[in-house]
């Protein structure tokens, strides 16, 4: 007979095994001591609608051959890796990365201009575009071609920085935010409404880039980024009232807002300079992990650090009604939650009483190590391309992921 559902969260192996499932991990046996965990992770599954996910491992398994190495655990990559600095490896190729953006917005009106540099001003991390390059050095080594960048490449780094910067321009609209790495938002220097045409700008900016490229494969993945952008929009603003559902909605949802863009960017670059589609899913993959990881710890930070490391207010997405990775893990210990999630902590005093039950619960070790779990998955599928400086600091990146403070 399972264990009950609410048992299984509380369980670090039966958590990873069951989520493992609902996003679409491998469904490999981690640990011995999961396999029980495994068995009744899969009846629930099936029990809730679910078991469309236990095929899904297989699916992994087809392009093992690629280039066989062992299992790498993120917590003691091999030595090499470590010596990999992904940001000063990729930054020779970044230089210049925001002044080459500003000259693709070009705009006769000044305002328009001011508007759309303000955020290309040099100080972002540029992660996007760090992963972007290096995913392309590293699939050109596999392909046996030199590991130099290609201009084309090059581009979907630029377009994958415009897209994302597009994006947190409509959601500082949409959150009503006065703060963004630092300084005051686009909205709230200018207004909604000319911010809401600076993020378009972008966006459009972005797409006639994106068309020059010449390949119809590389357009049609990285306009996917658009919609699931979208999507992912909505599902934000919705709630799933069954609590079974609830944590694979908020997974799905932290990919489409998140992670596609990242698994799209890098599938694109892979499309340039290899025709086989288990390289693109190889290089999909791992920025999918990759993205998610990212997002989970970045909910966690909203509980840990303080609004200077941030650079936005602490305990945001509770006053914004959302209830991320640490608050559906401490409703499985306080129940009180479900009620506060359904009204989005609208009510006085939800979103201190839900912080201090966040606090006093397992939350967050169970969301770090959920992104820990995806960062697993993701150096298990770089781990399929030939060695090299730049596959090694994609792995050596899990790390920086999961070890980051803003």
């Amino acid at each position: 007979m399972a264990v009950p559902w609410r048992r299984c969260w509380r369980s670090r192996s039966g958590a990873a095994v069951i989520l493992d499932w609902c996003s679409g991990i491998s469904g490999r046996a981690f640990t011995r001591a999961a396999s029980t965990a495994s068995r009744d992770a899969r009846q629930i599954l099936i029990r809730h609608g679910l078991s469309h996910n236990l095929d899904k491992s297989a699916s992994l398994t087809r392009y093992r051959h690629l280039y066989p190495t062992q299992r790498i655990c993120c917590c003691s990559i091999h030595s090499d890796a470590k010596l990999k600095d992904p940001f000063s490896l990729a930054q020779n190729d970044l230089q210049n990365l925001y002044e080459d953006i500003k000259k693709e917005m070009f705009a006769s009106k000044a305002e328009l201009k001011s508007l759309c540099d303000y955020y290309f001003d040099g100080k972002g991390k540029a992660f996007r575009p760090m992963i972007v390059v290096l995913m392309a050095r590293a699939c050109n080594v596999h392909s046996n071609k030199e590991s130099a960048l290609l201009p084309a490449q090059r581009s979907i780094a630029m377009i994958s920085e415009m897209i994302h910067t597009a994006s947190l321009v409509h959601d500082d609209v949409i959150d009503d935010s006065d703060t963004r790495r630092g300084k005051h938002t686009i909205n709230n220097v200018w207004g909604e409404r000319k911010a809401i045409l600076a993020g378009d700008f972008i966006l459009s900016v972005a797409s006639m880039a994106l068309a020059r490229i010449g390949n119809n494969a590389v357009v049609s993945v990285l306009s996917q980024v658009i919609e699931d952008l979208v999507r992912g929009e909505f599902m934000q603003l919705g709630s799933k009232e069954n609590e079974n559902e609830r944590f694979k909605h908020y997974l799905e949802k932290t990919f489409k807002k998140t992670a596609s863009l990242i698994a799209n960017s890098c599938k694109a670059v892979s499309i340039l300079v290899n025709s086989d589609p288990e390289v693109h899913e190889i290089a999909y993959q791992y920025g999918r992990n990759v993205g998610i990881a990212f997002q989970l710890v970045d909910d966690v930070l909203d509980f840990t650090s303080c609004a200077k490391h941030l650079g936005k207010p602490s305990a945001a997405d509770l006053k914004l009604g959302l209830a991320t990775g640490p608050v559906l893990f401490a409703c499985q210990q306080f129940p009180e939650l479900h009620a506060m999630i359904m009204r989005r902590f609208s009510s006085d005093g939800d979103v201190d009483r839900a912080w201090h039950y966040v606090q006093k619960s397992d939350g967050v070790e169970q969301t770090n190590y959920l992104a820990q779990r995806y960062c697993q998955e993701a150096i298990h599928q770089i781990s399929r391309l030939r060695p090299s400086t730049e596959r090694d600091a994609l792995i050596r990146l899990t790390e920086l992921v999961l070890s980051r403070d803003k």
